[in-house]
């Protein structure tokens, strides 16, 4: 296999509440005596198409949801950090995110309903 060319992917991350880019490189190469074509695949992501990171997903949601911290907050901060990134982006990726979880949500919805018995508390 003789050398062509390499694609590369980057992916912001949040690793120990410091925000880093990924770098990952699908090197390319092309057979010289049947001409086909080779490419190491890039790791599937979690939103597809999108360019976050599992860890920085998981912390727009945690941020959104239990610390309550409106999505312009948290471009605020991130900008903060050297991330340009706007509030229609975080809330596309809130989308995404929740769509990913949809199964699981039914999932638990038909477990709390089909018990026989319903206790809440106010």
């Amino acid at each position: 296999m003789e050398y062509l060319s390499e694609g590369s992917v980057e992916q912001p991350e949040l690793i120990s509440g410091a925000l880093k880019v990924n770098c990952m490189v699908g090197v390319k190469k092309a057979c010289t005596k049947c001409d086909a074509i080779v490419q190491v695949p890039v790791p599937s992501r979690p939103i597809n198409r999108g360019i976050a990171g599992p860890g920085l997903l998981a912390r727009v949601l945690t941020g959104k949801y239990c610390e309550y911290m409106p999505l312009y907050c948290q471009t605020e901060i991130l900008a903060c950090q050297g991330v340009d990134l706007n509030q229609a982006l975080l809330s596309n990726w809130v989308d995404a995110c929740c769509q990913l979880m949809a199964p699981l949500d039914e999932a638990l919805y038909h477990y709390v309903t089909d018990c026989r018995k319903l206790h809440l508390s106010y």
